[in-house]
């Protein structure tokens, strides 16, 4: 049986980019209809079907082509958006992905691409062999972790066809792992010409930020638990099942989601149903603040987006804990569909189980089962920012006194020896130092967690508008790049279009100058073309540099 239970006081991700989704055949159900007579899931990928059977030539899809779904949104008035992955010779297709948009009646509409270029490969046999592709990839892990002596160091090369960068051509995607000399993970993918051996692009995988119970940031907090004979467990049977386990200071060695090592995640038991002292000398508090993070980010997207856990299926996802050795470091890893979080080194950073970061790590996983936004350029930065913007609508939406609402990232776990306040300040990015506040031609070369400034800055000036205030007892002076006077509409509808432009409109490769045009049709759909709210969107835009 199940308990509710309040608790005495209640960054940055791994978003492994790969969705694993059923087969067009497999996925021919039944066609019943919803209660409110939209059409269901399986009719909306059945009328997908015939869409592209009718429409495939336009896409670009030719006989040495298959595609499976990733992902489906029914729209109240019943259209259909159907996103799919796609392969070529039975390779894996990077920015092969798109979205076919259909009519109520299931009639084909239009379709977004990630590229527009036709795939035609003379041959799959690559020039480069594996184990060199492996070489060259573990070369660049270490060159990217320069003056640390990296161990247990290893890579598993796939051949895919990139469509990302040009002109489709034969590719190794390369995933490279190790341990730093602390124990904790290092990784770096890299996409290597199969024919020439010339790095075509690399990042790093992973994605930084970053009854009762008594929590290190949230005060007094609801938990939901699961009684098992005389004691209970961390694990909430009203979202799927979502548990939070202890990792005991272990770390994981995973290539492509095959792990040569993964660390525990025994999850968390207490005798009478009382967790946490809110401290860290107890290893349940930091458990009770990541078991309250997934349970609001869970609620979020659920009451807010009608998205039932983070692939929309209704199902928990986990939490680890106590993960390495002074880990300055909290990711999301789609291949245990789990969120992990480090203790932190005590002097820039504590324990990263702060709620924001729960969400931002959470939406990674989110983008990673909807748009994929490739982790790198100015794609990787709208990845990063997506997980900044859904996080801090978390956090907005837990409303918890203890840890009020506002646009800073991370401010509950950063400490003196930072030297800021917080991880990114979305008014104006640069006050980190690093990120860019407008948009610029050499934006996408910045590291992911500096080029998000653009659209945090956009997400900002969308909700809050320009200018000096104070919310929350925090101060925020926005500016903008054109000089213009930006006027918000309020986060709760910046939310509801960021996330309808990540699930409907963007793809793998969508750049700002795409962002904006996914934006703008997001904005249109939920509000009108003209509207108050669509002329919002385009302003802010602008006041960043995107046009």
């Amino acid at each position: 049986m199940s308990r509710t239970r309040h608790i005495r006081g209640s960054r940055l991700a791994t978003a492994c980019i790969a969705a694993t989704t059923a087969t067009l055949l497999a996925a021919a159900l039944s066609p019943a209809a919803h209660a409110d007579n939209r059409p269901t899931r399986a009719t909306a990928i059945d009328n997908a079907a015939s869409a592209l059977a009718q429409h495939g030539a336009s896409l670009g899809l030719t006989s040495a082509e298959h595609v499976t779904v990733r992902d489906v949104i029914v729209d109240k008035d019943g259209t259909q958006h159907v996103r799919y992955d796609r392969t070529y010779r039975h390779l894996p297709v990077l920015g092969g992905d798109f979205v076919v948009h259909l009519a109520r009646d299931g009639a084909y509409r239009s379709a977004d691409r990630a590229t527009g270029n036709r795939i035609s490969l003379a041959s799959v046999t690559p020039r480069l062999p594996a184990p060199k592709a492996a070489d060259l990839a573990v070369n660049a892990l270490r060159a990217a972790n320069l003056g640390d002596r990296l161990k247990q160091v290893q890579a598993k090369p796939e051949l895919v066809v990139d469509a990302l960068h040009g002109t489709p051509k034969l590719a190794w995607r390369t995933n490279a792992v190790g341990q730093d000399s602390l124990g904790n993970p290092v990784a770096r993918t890299v996409i290597t010409d199969a024919g020439t051996g010339a790095q075509i692009d690399a990042w790093d995988s992973i994605e930084t930020a970053t009854g009762d119970g008594l929590s290190l940031y949230g005060g007094t907090v609801p938990l939901e638990t699961t009684q098992s004979g005389s004691s209970y467990q961390l694990k909430d049977p009203t979202r799927g099942n979502t548990y939070t386990g202890d990792a005991a200071n272990k770390t994981d060695l995973c290539i492509f989601g095959i792990c040569f090592v993964r660390a525990p995640s025994t999850v968390f038991t207490d005798t009478d149903n009382h967790w946490g002292t809110g401290t860290t000398a107890d290893r349940a508090s930091a458990a009770v603040d990541a078991q309250y993070g997934t349970n609001e980010t869970w609620d979020y997207y659920k009451n807010v987006h009608g998205r039932t856990g983070i692939a929309g299926d209704g199902k928990g996802s986990y939490n680890r804990v106590h993960y390495g050795n002074n880990y300055n470091n909290a990711f999301w890893d789609d291949s245990c569909f789990c969120m992990t979080y480090g203790d932190g080194d005590g002097n820039v950073f504590g324990p990263l189980v702060a709620l924001d970061v729960a969400g931002h790590e959470m939406s990674h996983g989110v983008t990673s089962k909807t748009a994929a936004l490739t982790y790198s350029g100015e794609s990787g930065g709208l990845n990063e920012a997506t997980s900044d913007i859904l996080g801090t609508m978390v956090e907005w939406y837990a409303n918890n006194p203890s840890d009020p609402g506002d646009y800073l990232i991370g401010e509950k776990i950063v400490r003196p020896g930072f030297g800021k306040a917080a991880l990114r300040f979305m008014d104006k990015p640069s006050k980190d130092g690093s990120s860019a506040d407008y948009w610029s031609s050499t934006v996408g070369n910045l590291d992911v967690h500096y080029s998000s400034g653009v659209a945090n800055h956009f997400a900002y000036l969308l909700a809050e508008g320009s200018g000096p205030k104070t919310i929350n007892g925090v101060s925020y002076d926005s500016p903008t790049y054109n000089g213009s006077t930006v006027t918000g509409i309020g986060r709760d509808k910046l939310g509801k279009i960021w996330y309808r432009a990540l699930t409907v409109y963007m793809t793998s490769s969508t750049k700002y100058a795409g962002a904006r045009t996914a934006t703008l049709n997001a904005a249109k759909d939920l509000y009108g073309a003209g509207s108050t709210e669509y002329n919002a969107v385009a302003a802010a835009w602008s006041a960043v540099n995107v046009n």
